[in-house]
């Protein structure tokens, strides 16, 4: 059984396509990164795998079970997912409320917006202060959530979707915002998942390539709602292939397990 599996997929919205044609397989233990310029079709590609939308054609399958014949309300307890807005949490009732970083973890147990307390016994208190030092946040656990940096908030986030201990983790975007710094303290946090968490899948989407962690084993390009490669890392991120994603001639090079691309000189 595949983590994920799209076959045929395709999604429309008022006549425009927004994927054509996908397929798509993530197994166990995989870490993919998705890249392509705005528009190409990351996100909703991300949303069918994470149940928040359903195909208008094709078939796809997620921890075994077909959307449009499965309660997603109960696949969604087992898929972790940061979306690119982080809107997740209802922010401003958190900041109204001062709510701490801890309190923003403790709600991924129960999925919901804002905190259900008579959910949270001593065993979650604990798994989300022991998830918070996993992502290097130990000591932002009673810091107020509203005034936690963008970066740390990314990291935040990132523990409340692991709260429920996912299978599967899906990160759209989760370094939209950060500077160099917090991009990378959040990239070793996520390099480090893959360490401590073997069997947790991850699906990462975001538009740069030095964003793309060591740890990724396998990667997708998109372009105009379709897939133009996918696989193995090391043979998706060339030159020659993300020079056609992005339509100008690039030079990609891979230091330490982490990759790069300039624009190509004659």
């Amino acid at each position: 059984m595949h983590v994920v599996e799209l076959e045929g997929v395709g999604v429309r919205v008022v006549g425009k396509s927004l994927l054509d044609g996908v397929d798509w397989q993530v197994d166990y233990g995989d870490h993919w990164a998705i890249l392509g310029p705005n528009g190409a079709g990351k996100t909703t590609l991300l949303s069918l795998a994470g149940a928040v939308r359903h195909p208008s054609e094709g078939t796809v399958r997620v921890l075994g079970h077909q959307l449009g014949r499965v309660d997603v309300r109960e696949l969604r307890r087992h898929i972790g997912l940061v979306a690119s807005n982080g809107r997740l949490i209802d922010e401003e009732l958190m900041a109204e409320e001062g709510a701490t970083a801890h309190t923003v973890v403790l709600t991924g147990h129960t999925g919901t917006s804002a905190p259900l307390w008579d959910r949270y016994g001593d065993a979650e208190r604990d798994r989300a202060h022991r998830l918070l030092a996993d992502l290097g946040c130990k000591d932002l656990a009673e810091r107020k959530f509203s005034v936690c940096s963008q970066g740390e908030q990314a990291r935040i986030r990132v523990a409340r979707a692991l709260m429920a201990d996912p299978a599967v983790l899906l990160l759209d975007e989760p370094f939209a915002g950060l500077d160099l710094p917090a991009r990378e303290d959040l990239i070793t946090a996520i390099e480090d998942l893959a360490t401590t968490r073997p069997v947790l899948t991850t699906a990462t989407v975001t538009h740069h390539l030095e964003e793309v962690p060591s740890t990724t084993t396998h990667a997708m390009l998109m372009g105009e709602a379709r897939v133009l490669a996918a696989g193995p890392v090391a043979e998706v991120f060339t030159s020659a292939h993300l020079s056609e994603c992005f339509g100008r001639p690039l030079q990609v090079d891979r230091i330490e397990g982490r990759w790069y691309a300039r624009a190509a000189r004659p």
